[in-house]
């Protein structure tokens, strides 16, 4: 599979090559679909990017808001991915309610991946998946020593348990369904993550490196998570 590294010169070009990709995204799905459908990773880096395109003008009627995890914590909890994202941009845009689809963690891991993959049935492709790079190589919530469900009859959704971070319970899409799309980026940044990248970089057994659509990913990085190499 082809990963396209882009590896960034400052936080200013890291910034406009992810919201570049992010539109570019955009303006080839609505060229051809009613919607755009985009799904969403929680986290201190994608929240650059939320920041970022709340600032920006779309039509934000045409799209359709989903997430590649999500903690089983209360809805409002203010550690939920999905809190993070309407703070940061979704409720600062217009984006219609009906176009915003969390993930109801807060009903427990089982319950809600179940939900939460019935609703997915009706989006056949993603046309874009945005996810982060953790330091040992996990992305959404799926974690070294888990199941990443990767084979072809995994669930849309994993119920995870004893997740190494807190909170232990949570939900994530498998890696076979955030592989079905047309568009995957990957957000890395911070010398933090430079041992995964060197990982994914000489095909190490990672998470991230179960995300396989048929198209590869793109993966924008500044240099510290590259070792400091420009």
């Amino acid at each position: 599979m082809q990963i396209r590294w882009q590896l960034s010169d400052g936080d200013t070009d890291w910034m406009a090559r992810a919201l570049a990709f992010v539109n570019d995204a955009e303006a080839e799905a609505l060229s051809v679909r009613a919607e755009f459908h985009i799904v969403l990773a929680g986290g201190g880096t994608p929240k650059r990017l939320y920041e970022a395109l709340a600032a920006e003008s779309h039509d934000w009627s045409r799209w359709q808001v989903w997430y590649g995890d999500e903690r089983c914590l209360p809805a409002d909890h203010p550690d939920r991915n999905s809190h993070m994202a309407l703070e940061a941009w979704l409720k600062r845009v217009a984006l219609p309610a009906a176009n915003h689809h969390p993930i109801p963690a807060e009903l427990g891991a089982d319950v809600a991946a179940k939900a939460y993959a019935r609703s997915l049935d009706k989006v056949a492709r993603f046309d874009l998946v945005l996810l982060g790079l953790g330091e040992d190589g996990h992305t959404a919530s799926l974690f070294p020593g888990h199941d990443w469900g990767t084979g072809l009859d995994a669930p849309a959704a994993l119920a995870v348990f004893d997740a190494p971070k807190p909170p232990p319970e949570r939900v994530s899409l498998s890696a076979c369904r955030l592989s079905a799309a047309r568009h995957v980026l990957f957000l890395v940044t911070g010398a933090g993550k430079q041992e995964a990248v060197a990982n994914w970089r000489t095909m190490g057994s990672i998470p991230a490196a179960a995300i396989m659509p048929e198209d590869g990913v793109d993966v924008v990085l500044d240099k510290p998570a590259n070792g400091g190499r420009g």
